[in-house]
């Protein structure tokens, strides 16, 4: 049971995260990971990419190939002013959040 309330957790935030790192700079999807996994968010490729085109067809998301000298083309992504919004009110929820939890706990902790 454990396993499955942190995956539930690990799966609410993801997407934030995701356009958080993505707000930082235009990324590679590879980048995306490696962000996620020094942050300790383990995430596999099989679960990245159905979420950047969820996120991407929603219009948060905007993508340009990009010739590699080590391969194929890479695509990388940026937000769009759409997905600027909707990073600007994830902020605003996760601070209510944090607020919300960060309150309770103080209260138990009498």
């Amino acid at each position: 049971m454990v396993e499955n309330i942190q995956a539930q957790m690990r799966k609410g935030v993801l997407e934030y995260c995701v356009l958080s790192i993505i707000a930082q700079r235009e990324v590679y999807t590879s980048d995306i990971l490696e962000s996620l996994k020094k942050a300790n968010l383990i995430v596999v490729e099989g679960t990245i990419y159905p979420l950047l085109s969820r996120l991407k067809n929603a219009g948060y998301l905007s993508y340009r190939w990009q010739e590699s000298t080590e391969g194929p083309p890479r695509k990388y992504f940026s937000l769009t002013q759409q997905g600027v919004e909707l990073l600007d009110t994830l902020d605003a929820e996760w601070a209510k959040i944090d607020h919300a939890v960060s309150s309770i706990k103080k209260t138990l902790k009498i």
